[in-house]
């Protein structure tokens, strides 16, 4: 066993740990477009020698920054899902726990969720962490469809189909009627949970209700009636 090669690894690894712990605290101080390699290593009291070493590129460090807080954020919604539980109950427990984790990790989502960073664009590297959120709501879509806990939708919407291939291949093919346009009503779930997330991270409702958590849930609710989802409420918000 080569324990140099070990220990070198294991000092890379906690090297690129604390760098972006550093470049963590300056997504709070001077948001992501002011994030710098200079600024990040004064942060981390290193020099910029030693944080290029690892990150030669802010755009390298940027990336690290988006998969990991797309991989936290979906972790955390992982964990709260429970297979087997109703659909409904699944849906607030899990967006109940991208919301917890939001509020805790106010940089980290405005990196993923917030503006686009002024001449970043975010490689393919990042696609398997982004997808996990999707995943899980589809997850959940599906165990509701495939369980029988879907209302039918009141109106059908024709049209063309709006979906690219991988989006059905994701969810399992294209549902028969009348749920065959599930997978863009689940779309419009998704939507509209990450832009109720957006309203409230960045305080747009704290002035319009009286409780944002209990009228995260309400929101929750009124968006899974779309795809037939009924989700239960007047349980404790977190």
């Amino acid at each position: 066993m080569d324990v140099s090669a070990m220990s070198s690894n294991d000092d890379a690894s906690a090297r690129a740990g604390a760098i972006k712990e550093a470049a963590r605290r300056q997504l709070v101080e001077v948001g992501a477009a002011g994030l710098s390699l200079e600024g990040v290593a004064r942060a981390a009291g290193l020099g910029r020698s030693e944080v290029e070493a690892v990150f030669p590129h802010r755009d390298d460090l940027l990336t690290a920054l988006v998969v990991d807080a797309y991989d936290a954020s979906g972790a955390a919604m992982e964990r709260a899902d429970t297979a087997g539980a109703p659909a409904g109950a699944r849906l607030l427990a899990v967006t109940r726990a991208l919301r917890r984790w939001s509020f805790a990790n106010p940089g980290e989502f405005t990196l993923i969720y917030g503006s686009p960073v002024p001449g970043y664009h975010a490689p393919q590297d990042t696609v398997p962490a982004a997808a996990r959120t999707p995943a899980v709501l589809a997850g959940i879509v599906r165990a509701a469809l495939e369980g029988g806990e879907l209302t039918p939708p009141r109106r059908v919407l024709p049209g063309p189909p709006l979906l690219l291939p991988a989006a059905v291949e994701a969810f399992g093919g294209v549902p028969e009627a009348p749920f065959s346009d599930i997978i863009e009503r689940g779309i419009v779930l998704w939507s509209n949970l990450i832009g109720l997330l957006v309203f409230q991270v960045f305080s747009r409702t704290h002035d319009s209700v009286k409780d944002e958590a209990a009228y995260f849930d309400y929101a929750i609710a009124v968006a899974a009636e779309a795809i037939g989802l009924d989700v239960p409420l007047g349980e404790p918000t977190d």
